[in-house]
Parts: structure tokens; C-alpha cells; sequence
């Protein structure tokens, strides 16, 4: 028996024991206890006094399908009965994600709708969609306020956490006011926009100094040009202006920690550190699947519970944005598998955030700022591995156990993308379910391009705890500001 044929063999093995394992009336006769349920639910109608915000950027329904499979399947499951964290949540919407001036967003438009209430456009960080992009003359006067200035003005303390770099589009629309998304560091502003005066996304997290705990990545945007990067003697930060911006910012937070590592993460202390600044890696935090060894990152979970903790410390009221990152990166690579393994670690981290709090005075948000075109279909029978190739049942509608096969007579897996690098030129090859399962495959494209782009579909919203209810029907992204103003009583 070659390797091939026993790695085909294996796999169906597994489908006709997920399948005739799956086959309980439980998930499937659950609907009276669901509706009991409902029918039992009592809104909270009073103010919320804590507020976190989820964005999973590029987390699609598609997204959110595969990974409920994916997570149900890692736990020995068929997968498709599954529930990700958020999934219990009572309310839920869709979110319509276009920008101004695209029909399919960006993250830095997006993002800019659901912290000011108003769409704008593609590249664009807060400011009114009137500005064009990478001009400077026009964005003095255009910053839009956010949902958290109106926090911090009533007394709330904020945080953002972030498994991509802090300056990146969806951190940064909540404190810097830019034309360009890509001006995360002086070098990067174009010759008018210096003239202009124009400041970039790093000196503006600084000078706005709004947050008293900010966790992620993108450090080397804060580092001179001259600075060594900590753990990375071979690397250099970025900066020309010969301003050390983690410098600055301790400056304005004289007894405020600055922490780069596990180590100095283990040292933050709820209650006595009540400024932090953690920016563990030059640019984005590693994906969840390579986060090990002893040069890992704090995984999202940690970093979420953490910022819980060091803001909720003083009783004040908090209001928290955390967004899992690197799944967009994962589909713009048109790789499934971190994809998924982040999305999963998404749910991990509302999960821990969900049992931190409480529902009678905590507000949270899931969402997405768009989606991606990342697409489940072949038929697979129930259990089908969903990183794997597609299996059909027989003509007795029973697994098969033999690969389908298009029309080209080659296999194909369940998961793709419209567009991508996994684009195949010439005849497609004979794929194996060990190919397509290894975690650097690159799901097969319609459209050949450098990287995968976002898709243009409406993403969900799931929501729970205080004035949860107002999430509902089908919605602007913008009207995100609005639920966690109305949550939050905000002024």
C-alpha cells in the first residue's frame, strides 16, 4: 500500500467514524431547549458599566462556519454541531461593511465606521470620507470623535489589544486621525504630508496618550532607526526622525510599565500598574499554529484577560477593544489553516472575557470589519476533515469514502478562495489528503493574484449583556457606535 492510498484510507476511515459516531438526536432535536431558553431571557435594560468590543478582522460567516467545524473537530467531534463562544450570544445582526468609495472595505474605513458612527473612506482613519486619501491639507478639522473619547470623557478606562501591530488599521482608528493608514511611522508620510505637518500613527498613539493599557504588536514603528530591536539583535526600528517613541510615551507616564516579552508580561501587576504598553514583536504577533517555544507570545486569551484585569482593577469602568488579526492575514495569504487556528484563538479569547465578567454589567461585542472570499462547497459527507479533500456519500446517501472528483477527474478540497496565490496554472495536480491537510497548503484559487482579497458580503454581529438588544436586523458597520453608546449611556 503506498503512503497515498493509506493516507486516503485513514481519512475515510475517520469520515465513517465521525459520522456514525455524529449521528445523536441531541444537536439535532435541540431546538425546544433553545427556544425555552429565549422565551426565558430577560434583557438588561439599564446602562452597561463595562464594554468590550471583538473584532476578528476578516472573519467572515464563511470564516466563522470553518472555524466552528475546524474547533469541533479538534476536539474529536464531527465539527459541524459545534458552537464558537460568541455563537450563544442572544442577539445578533448583520453588518453591512462597504465603504464610502468601495464596494468591498478596507479595515482602516471599517474600523473608522464602527468607532465613529460615520462610513468613510477606504485608507482612511477616522477623519469625514471628504478628505483624499494621503492628502494632509484636508485632515486638519476632519478627526471624527470615537466612542472612546466619549468614554474617557465620563470617566471610563480604555484599553486595546491587538494580535497585529498597534499602529495597524484597525488599532489605529481608534486614536489616530489619518488620510493613510500606511503613514504608521514619520518614514512613511509622503513629502507633502511632512510639510503639512501632518503626524504619523505611532506619534499620534503617543501625543493622544488616550490608553491606559495597550497590548499588541509593532514595535519597530516606536524605535529609532539606531535602536537594536529587543530580542532581535539583526533588526532595527524604523523611525527617522530621531524621536524613541516608547521613550516618549514614559515619559508621559512616569510610573507606567513598558513590557516587550513573556517575562515583563508576567510582571504586570492589576492595581499597580495602571499604565501599560506591551508591544511584543516588531511587527505583527506570530500566528497562534507558530506561537511556541520559549520566544512565544502571549497568546490573545492572555492578553485579553490581562487587560481585563489591570483595567477593571480600580472599579472605574472600562471599555476594551480587541481584535484577533492575523486571521486576515492568514486569508490574504490564502492559507486556511492559520486562518482557522486564529479564529479558534479569537474564541478563546472571548471565551476568557465572557467568564471574567459578568452579564449584568458587561456589554460585549463579536464582529467583523469584513469578510474575505473564502468560500466551503463540494458536497463533502458529514465529518469530512474541512481542511482535507472532498468526500461524497454514495447514491444511499452514506460516505462514500472515495474522493470526489471534478470534472477534470482531479480531487478538490472543501475549502477555497475566488482569488489568491493557491491559483492553479495549467492542469490541476493530483492533490492528497496529506497535501492538502499540512498546515502550509495553500487552498486552490479561481482567480490567480499575489495575495487573496477581502470579500464584499455582510458580517455578523453577535452581542450580549446590558442594551444588548438594540443588535438586530441588518444594519450600517457604523451603527456599531451607536449599540456601545446606547450601552454605555455615552453623551
Amino acid at each position: 500500500m503506498t503512503k497515498t492510498t493509506q493516507t486516503l484510507t485513514l481519512s475515510a476511515a475517520l469520515l465513517l467514524s465521525a459520522c456514525a459516531t455524529a449521528v445523536t438526536p441531541t444537536p439535532f432535536e435541540a431546538g425546544g431547549d433553545v427556544l425555552a431558553e429565549r422565551i426565558a431571557y430577560e434583557p438588561v435594560k439599564t446602562p452597561a458599566k463595562n464594554v468590550i468590543l471583538f473584532i476578528g478582522d476578516g472573519m467572515g460567516v464563511s470564516t466563522v462556519t470553518a472555524a466552528r467545524i475546524y474547533a469541533g473537530q479538534q476536539l474529536g467531534k464531527a465539527g459541524e454541531e459545534h458552537q464558537l463562544s460568541w455563537e450563544t450570544f442572544p442577539h445578533t445582526a448583520l453588518s453591512k461593511t462597504y465603504n464610502t468609495n468601495q464596494q468591498v472595505a478596507d479595515s482602516a474605513g471599517t474600523a473608522s465606521a464602527m468607532y465613529t458612527g460615520v462610513k468613510t473612506k477606504a485608507g482612511a482613519l477616522s477623519i469625514g470620507p471628504d478628505a483624499p486619501r494621503g492628502s494632509c491639507d484636508q485632515v486638519t478639522g476632519a478627526g471624527l470623535p470615537t466612542f472612546f473619547d466619549a468614554a474617557s470623557a465620563q470617566g471610563l478606562r480604555l484599553g486595546l489589544v491587538s494580535s497585529a501591530r498597534l499602529t495597524h488599521a484597525t488599532p489605529a482608528a481608534a486614536y489616530a486621525h489619518s488620510s493613510e493608514r500606511n503613514w504608521e511611522y514619520d518614514g512613511e508620510l509622503n513629502d507633502a504630508a511632512r510639510a503639512g505637518g501632518c503626524h504619523d500613527i505611532a506619534a499620534q498613539f503617543v501625543d493622544g496618550n488616550m490608553f491606559d493599557v495597550a497590548l499588541g504588536g509593532g514595535r519597530r514603528a516606536f524605535l529609532r532607526d539606531t535602536d537594536v530591536e529587543p530580542d532581535y539583535p539583526d533588526e532595527m526600528g524604523r523611525r527617522t526622525d530621531g524621536v524613541n517613541l516608547i521613550d516618549a510615551w514614559q515619559a508621559k507616564n512616569p510610573t507606567g510599565k513598558v513590557v516587550f516579552d513573556q517575562a515583563g508580561f508576567d510582571t504586570l501587576v492589576p492595581g499597580q500598574d495602571d499604565r501599560v504598553l506591551g508591544l511584543f514583536e516588531p511587527s505583527h504577533l506570530k500566528f497562534d499554529s507558530m506561537n511556541t517555544g520559549p520566544d512565544a507570545d502571549p497568546s490573545l486569551a492572555d492578553l485579553t484577560a490581562k487587560a481585563i484585569e489591570l483595567l477593571s482593577a480600580k472599579g472605574d469602568g472600562f471599555v476594551l477593544m480587541v481584535e484577533g488579526g492575523r486571521i486576515d492575514h492568514a486569508h490574504h495569504g490564502g492559507n486556511a489553516f492559520n486562518a482557522l487556528s486564529d479564529t479558534v484563538a479569537f474564541a478563546k479569547a472571548v471565551a476568557v472575557a465572557d467568564a471574567m465578567t459578568s452579564d449584568s454589567d458587561t456589554t460585549i461585542l463579536v464582529t467583523a470589519d469584513h469578510s474575505h472570499v473564502f468560500t466551503i462547497a463540494g458536497y463533502p459527507t458529514r465529518g469530512n476533515p474541512i481542511l482535507g479533500l472532498v468526500y461524497w456519500n454514495d447514491g444511499a446517501g452514506a460516505p462514500s469514502g472515495k474522493p470526489a472528483l471534478a470534472s477534470d477527474d482531479a480531487p478538490y478540497t472543501t475549502l477555497g478562495y475566488g482569488n489568491g496565490p493557491g491559483a492553479v496554472t495549467g492542469p490541476r495536480p493530483m492533490l492528497t489528503d496529506e497535501e492538502v491537510q499540512d498546515p502550509s497548503y495553500l487552498q486552490q484559487a479561481t482567480v490567480p493574484s499575489s495575495g487573496e482579497t477581502h470579500g464584499g458580503e455582510d458580517v455578523a454581529i453577535y452581542a450580549k449583556g446590558p442594551r444588548s438588544y438594540v443588535v438586530s436586523g441588518v444594519v450600517e458597520q457604523s451603527y456599531v457606535h451607536d449599540a456601545i453608546s446606547y450601552a454605555l449611556d455615552l453623551d
